[in-house]
């Protein structure tokens, strides 16, 4: 997430004063790549891994900070923007020999740390683009990770927006939800892949990084579900350019385009051209003191560090982003591939990155100039329907030829990524092992999304959806601690999530969101239509905004039907006439046992389920009936 001593309360003349840093910054990396400073006899591969923490239940374990304090100081580990989350940077390796195999060993171990230290608090790690069981009530401010940045970010990104965060992601499922806060953004992980490429070769090499993504991600797909909801192969593609996206809908008119995107063309020059084309679209959000002049340490023989530039840069969210760095006292620029998600397993994201990484390379030599081959937009699109559709998806390929993506990938793109791979030096072994990995992933189409989504199918009818989602990210966490690629993995089964006891800690983990509503000015008549025909004893009524105004239950209206039917109340007689004005609610993150004490305080035998002052859900008696008979034969079991 990037440096951590920034702030968005910043006056004009702060603005102002950031961005000549900004621009001198722009006009210094400019002189370096036109000198011929930037480093170009060695090239390197680096790596970020994000992980998810959880608890006993399999829900997101807000401990990312007190886990950081048991790890070794100065160590390759950092925060995310939730405290549920964590990230892992791993040292950057020689692109050759036996670097797929350093950087697992590495991964490995460090995650193997983290785990260590989740455990000794009784947490533990999960890796996963988008975590199964989260919940919204776990996206609240409560659990930002207190760090001055997030905060920043949080006003910045909320100021820019003028207004809510809204999702609207439409798979076999649909989601339609509205947020106070950036901590949507939180319900991402991915496994970032770094390429560092000369100054002379990043044009072509960014342009070929941005046609082989989406194959790839294809592939890797490991994020089909959220909130519960089945929708893209890799959902967090969408999620993460919505809960990021500062466009004001107040300004729909205009073209503006997203903070997180793929882009726009292909980049024809150097990169900084992709740097030109984000400060002409996009404002500052964050700022810092910046000391160091870039013109003076480069008339000294010193290397700038551009921290204006890297700052800014860390706001803006392209799906390959380029960046600057220094290693060993030598600037130079790579291409972060940020589209890959976390997970299933290691092995399956060090497969990952060597196909992105051999395709990059095997590619760039086959093709040459890849914008002569393909149209941007065929890219783009290609880009879109891998993130919806996984390895279901058709992509038009090189010369506007059209594939589905599996056959491509066998008889393409997989001796494509070998030759890529064997142009460096990769040892030929871990060029099979790494290649064959997603040649076996696509030849049975075993993707994490396709393994979770089959394991959800399987567990129909069973339990609850909170309990088949807790099975679902149990199962991950056993199948990750096995090392077993994904394409290997048997289903999730329902005794996995460790039952109900886990999964009714909260009203939102079991309460019904397919709601049947009417309107207080509606016919009574369609009450009783809709109790008979859905068998449902409570129908909830709102208003022309989804506000919650009362509820007609069965018992209110057998009532009516007692003094000789809605005949009794005139010849339309409207729901608001026989209606409970003003029931009693809970919050989605009500505890269950507060709930059920609410309906006995109360006399009731259901709660709708109020969030933000509209309706979304409700949670009734009937919720409570398959925990009576487990827990009755469990007591029973007892005195047995």
């Amino acid at each position: 997430m990037g440096r951590l001593d920034v702030r968005s309360d910043f006056t004009p003349e702060d603005g102002r004063v950031f961005t000549k840093a900004l621009l001198r910054d722009l006009a210094a990396l400019e002189e370096m790549i036109n000198s011929g400073m930037i480093e170009d006899d060695i090239r390197r591969i680096g790596a970020e891994q994000e992980l998810f923490l959880v608890n006993d239940g399999w829900r997101p374990a807000p401990l990312a900070v007190e886990v950081l304090a048991r790890l070794r100081e100065n160590g390759p580990f950092t925060t995310e923007l939730a405290r549920f989350n964590l990230e892992v940077n791993l040292a950057p390796q020689e692109f050759t020999g036996d670097c797929f195999r350093y950087l697992e060993d590495e991964i490995r171990e460090l995650v193997g740390e983290v785990r260590s230290a989740a455990n000794d608090l009784g947490a533990e790690v999960v890796m996963a683009g988008i975590l199964p069981t989260l919940g919204k009530s776990d996206l609240t401010m409560e659990n930002i990770t207190p760090r001055v940045r997030y905060y920043a970010l949080n006003d910045a990104m909320t100021t820019a927006r003028q207004g809510e965060y809204r999702l609207q992601i439409q798979g076999t499922d649909e989601l339609h939800i509205q947020h106070d806060s950036v901590m949507l953004e939180a319900c991402n992980t991915s496994a970032q892949v770094h390429l560092q490429v000369s100054a002379a070769e990043f044009a072509n090499f960014y342009n070929v990084a941005q046609v082989v993504t989406a194959p790839v991600l294809a592939a890797a797909a490991n994020s089909p579900l959220l909130f519960g909801k089945r929708l893209w192969a890799e959902t967090r593609i969408a999620l993460f350019q919505q809960s990021l996206d500062t466009r004001s809908p107040m300004l729909h008119t205009r073209e503006l385009s997203p903070r997180v995107r793929f882009g726009e063309k292909w980049v024809t020059g150097s990169a900084t051209e992709l740097f030109h084309e984000d400060i002409a679209r996009f404002r500052v959000l964050l700022v810092r003191e910046i000391e160091e002049d870039p013109r003076e340490l480069l008339a000294d023989g010193k290397i700038p560090t551009l921290d204006a530039l890297q700052l800014y840069n860390s706001t803006i969210y392209r799906w390959n982003r380029p960046c600057y760095g220094i290693s060993n006292g030598k600037p130079h620029l790579r291409i972060e591939c940020r589209a890959l998600p976390a997970g299933p397993t290691i092995q399956d994201e060090i497969a990952n990155a060597a196909f992105w990484l051999g395709l990059v390379m095997g590619a760039a030599q086959e093709y040459g100039d890849i914008s002569r081959h393909m149209e941007f937009d065929h890219a783009k699109s290609n880009f879109l329907a891998a993130s919806r559709m996984g390895l279901q998806a058709i992509l038009t390929w090189v010369n506007g030829e059209t594939f589905g993506v599996r056959r491509l990938i066998r008889e393409e793109l997989l001796p494509l990524a070998r030759k890529g791979l064997e142009s460096v030096g990769i040892n030929a072994e871990d060029i099979d092992r790494n290649l064959g990995i997603i040649e076996s992933r696509v030849e049975v189409a075993g993707t994490g999304s396709n393994w979770m989504l089959r394991s959800l199918s399987l567990m129909k009818g069973q339990g609850t959806s909170a309990e088949r989602l807790a099975a679902i990210t149990a199962a991950m966490a056993h199948r990750q601690a096995e090392d077993i690629p994904v394409h290997e993995w048997p289903p999730a089964t329902l005794d996995e999530g460790g039952g109900w006891k886990l999964n009714y800690l909260k009203v939102e983990q079991y309460m019904t969101t397919e709601l049947f509503t009417v309107n207080e000015d509606e016919l009574v008549d369609l009450v009783a239509f809709l109790m008979d025909r859905k068998a449902i004893r409570h129908v909830l009524v709102e208003d022309a905004d989804h506000r919650l105004v009362g509820l007609v239950s069965y018992r209110s209206l057998l009532r009516v039907m007692s003094r000789g039917g809605s005949d009794g109340l005139g010849e339309t007689p409207a729901v608001r006439e026989v209606m409970e004005p003003g029931p009693v609610t809970v919050a989605p993150e009500t505890p269950t046992l507060e709930a059920i004490d609410l309906m006995r305080k109360h006399k009731v035998s259901c709660l709708p389920v109020i969030k933000a002052g509209r309706l979304v859900g409700i949670v009734s008696e009937r919720d409570f009936m398959s925990i009576a008979y487990e827990l009755l034969e469990e007591r029973l079991q007892e005195v047995v």
